[in-house]
């Protein structure tokens, strides 16, 4: 029997991610590199561990092999632990057969003997691709104070875009009175971030239920929550205000990135009583040549750099060469830019390598500013001289 935790972390990370095209074709989500030497899952990590969180469940499914390799022991971020850590849960073979998750609820439901080991109090439900730093510390006390069944952190966000979310209504006290699932008309501003503390008790109940319900889509947006306001349980809304970004499409992970190029965008990955952590292999430091030239650019290690990087953010080992040059972009490990080559707010994923004289991310003469992210999948090889056209995106 596993040590008694109060409060256990369980993590979905088993998205498709279909919206960032080729840049998940081989990976999970949460994999997804990020920020020069991080991944989008080393953000829910980094809290859980930096919240006294020790133990975390990481539910995976889509493409899981570089994601599971990349927690490996959860070393990176001190989930190593004997009594808990980080632990691996895909579906599994079971007496009436095998299962892929159908939805959010049905994943944890299938990990109810997981959670049962630890028998925790409360159980804190994640997902594993948003950017953000968060004390789930502090929500947790929150919820402790007001008795509740269940707390959802939410996010103030433009009444324009807030059809994108789950949207909450709420009382003079956070009490949650309503819950729209992506509504066409919101009545609120206050958007899901798809956080949730419940008591492990009530959900366990909630979720056996939802499970016999056929008609079900195994979701907590649209039935656990539902289900609990209208038994009249204690939800509560807990107010977040610092950085959030939900990355699931190609402008906004570009987006995310190039936040980090800008000091006013709120995030800050330089707090020594916060830290992010990641999983990186010891590479030596960056270096830039005679004619090399950086400008608010973060540029990893290993890379090497002969032209010219502005506004960019260069991962592990990129090789810039002579006369190329890169502007508001983002190159994944690896990548080779060769000679007398332009990239212009482009994604490129790793192991790329764009030959000479290329221009990745061209503006057709018809085309006003504001131009669409241009995207290269991994390992593509592009021919000397190539012209790759804004908002293109190549498997």
């Amino acid at each position: 029997m596993a040590v008694k935790k109060e409060c256990i972390a369980m993590l979905l990370a088993g998205g498709q991610g279909s919206r960032l095209y080729t840049l998940t074709k081989k990976l999970a989500k949460p994999a997804v590199p990020f920020g020069g030497k991080y991944r989008i899952i080393d953000f829910t990590l980094s809290n859980c561990i930096n919240s006294g969180i020790e133990t975390v469940g990481i539910l995976t499914q889509y493409q899981p092999l570089k994601l599971n390799t990349y927690i490996g022991t959860g070393q990176p971020w001190d989930l190593d632990r004997i009594d808990g850590g980080a632990f691996i849960l895909p579906p599994y073979q079971r007496q009436q057969g095998a299962d892929w998750y159908k939805g959010t609820a049905n994943a944890i439901y299938q990990n109810m003997d997981f959670i049962e080991e630890y028998s925790p109090e409360y159980v804190l439900v994640l997902s594993g691709d948003h950017v953000y730093k968060m004390d789930y510390s502090l929500m947790l006390s929150f919820h402790k104070q007001n008795k509740a069944d269940c707390t959802i952190a939410v996010l103030e966000v433009p009444i324009n875009e807030a059809s994108r979310f789950g949207i909450m209504s709420t009382d003079d006290e956070l009490r949650i009175t309503e819950f729209e699932e992506k509504p066409s008309h919101p009545k609120s501003s206050l958007a899901s971030m798809g956080i949730y503390i419940f008591k492990w008790e009530k959900l366990k109940k909630y979720l056996i239920e939802d499970e016999k319900n056929v008609d079900s889509h195994n979701d907590f947006g649209k039935d656990i929550i539902p289900a609990m306001l209208s038994k009249k349980e204690r939800l509560f809304a807990y107010r977040f205000k610092g950085y959030w970004k939900d990355v699931g499409t190609i402008e906004s992970l570009w987006e995310a990135n190039m936040d980090l190029l800008d000091s006013k965008s709120g995030i800050n990955f330089d707090d020594p009583n916060f830290k992010v952590y990641s999983k990186n292999q010891g590479l030596p430091p960056h270096f830039v040549g005679v004619e090399g030239k950086i400008e608010n650019s973060i540029v990893a290690e290993g890379c090497e750099v002969y032209g010219t990087v502005e506004n960019s953010i260069l991962f592990l080992g990129v090789k810039v060469e002579r006369g190329a040059f890169i502007k508001d972009s983002i190159v994944m490990h690896d990548t080779v830019i060769k000679r007398d080559s332009m990239v212009c707010k482009s994604i490129l994923a790793e192991n790329v390598t764009v030959g000479r004289d290329s221009y990745i991310g061209k503006k057709v003469i018809s085309e006003v500013a504001g131009s669409k992210v241009t995207v290269i999948g991994e390992g593509n090889v592009i021919k000397d001289g190539t012209v790759i056209y804004a908002g293109d995106i190549l498997d």
